[in-house]
């Protein structure tokens, strides 16, 4: 349920198009009041002091002062608007993009192609824009009985009996900050490969990857069409293509297609677990980040089914609890926290396989 005032949006952007395009995207949407628009960062900080706004969409190449600066004056000044970047598909635009998600943008959407042949662009924008935002404002749904401890046993595990060979991960909105931060405490090396899906277009998957490679330490790439698998390297899915693994476990490969979506995305993680736990079965681990939806729940319940394992991020650190939750609700998930402690317990994990000479 959302709130019951309307959510009071800015629009920043240098385009007179998308400014209108984004206008027209909301009109008529009763839970949304537009409250104005500005062709720059400058006149949006203006705006944000002298009224209250729940979100801005910020774009992020404007001249006099562009989204990233604009982010930076907006914590600088303590203004607590929420920002989802507007972000043309373009290599420079992805790494922007992705510092403007660790400045504390909550999420980002491309902007769609004038040309484009289906849909309007208002349309396009329509399609993605509200979901995010409706995610973003409605009331968290609050988990009865739930103790309040930041990370959380679900079923008794005997963790040194646990010897994962292959890591799944799926995650969509917040997910690049919290994969950031997760992976940042894995610069030991793992005995198994890491295989990412995170929610994301084409270019933007292969700029993450280089970013979770810089912040791990390890060999972190876009997924390639029949790769074989490596322990101790990263592998996300490339926008648009879901990614699933093929063979066995003595060669296992990577199957990228472009299949119907499920769950409305693609890349979609409930493939690449189901594909994971068939090879794998009991020695199959996944961890499930923040995101919109319950992408990776039928992937969760193909690894339950197989005896693995499943970590999720708790409701406490997510930007939107909606896969994770999805996995809580069904009492899949054998252990809760935060990226930190989700890394803290995958290091744990491994060493006891290490210790334990499991090839």
């Amino acid at each position: 349920m959302l709130e019951s005032k309307k959510i009071k949006l800015l629009i920043v952007d240098d385009s007179v198009l998308f400014r209108s395009q984004i206008q027209i995207a909301l009109k008529g949407i009763p839970e949304i009041e537009v409250v104005g628009s500005a062709a720059n960062g400058s006149v949006a900080l203006e705006k944000m002091k002298n009224q209250e706004i729940d979100i801005c969409t910020l774009d992020i190449e404007m001249p006099v002062m562009d989204g990233i600066e604009t982010l930076k004056q907006m914590k600088s000044l303590g203004i607590k608007t929420k920002a989802i970047m507007f972000s043309s598909i373009t290599v420079a635009s992805a790494e922007k993009t992705l510092e403007a998600m660790q400045m504390g943008a909550f999420d980002f959407i491309s902007k769609p192609p004038v040309s484009d042949s289906n849909l309007s662009p208002s349309e396009k924008i329509k399609e993605v824009l509200l979901p995010k935002i409706f995610s973003l404002f409605q009331s968290p749904k609050k988990i009865e009985s739930a103790p309040p401890v930041m990370k959380r046993e679900s079923h008794k595990v005997i963790w040194e009996l646990f010897y994962p060979e292959i890591l799944v991960i799926a995650a969509s909105t917040g997910g690049p900050n919290a994969l950031v931060d997760f992976f940042t405490q894995l610069k030991e090396p793992l005995p198994f490969p890491i295989l990412v899906t995170q929610h994301m277009p084409p270019i933007f998957t292969a700029s993450l990857a280089e970013r979770l490679g810089a912040h791990s330490g390890k060999i972190s790439k876009e997924a390639i069409q029949g790769e074989v698998l490596q322990p101790n390297q990263i592998y996300v899915a490339p926008g648009n293509f879901h990614m699933s693994l093929q063979g066995d476990k003595k060669k296992t490969s990577i199957y990228l297609d472009q299949r119907e979506m499920r769950n409305y995305v693609r890349p979609c993680a409930d493939y690449l677990f189901e594909s994971a736990a068939s090879i794998f079965g009991k020695n199959t681990l996944g961890i499930v980040f923040t995101g919109m939806g319950r992408d990776g729940c039928d992937g969760a319940q193909a690894i339950k089914n197989q005896k693995g394992k499943i970590l999720i991020q708790n409701e406490e650190s997510s930007v939107v609890f909606g896969m994770p939750g999805a996995v809580f609700e069904q009492n899949l998930h054998d252990f809760e926290g935060d990226p930190l402690d989700l890394a803290r317990k995958l290091l744990i994990i491994s060493r006891v396989r290490r210790n334990n000479n499991v090839a």
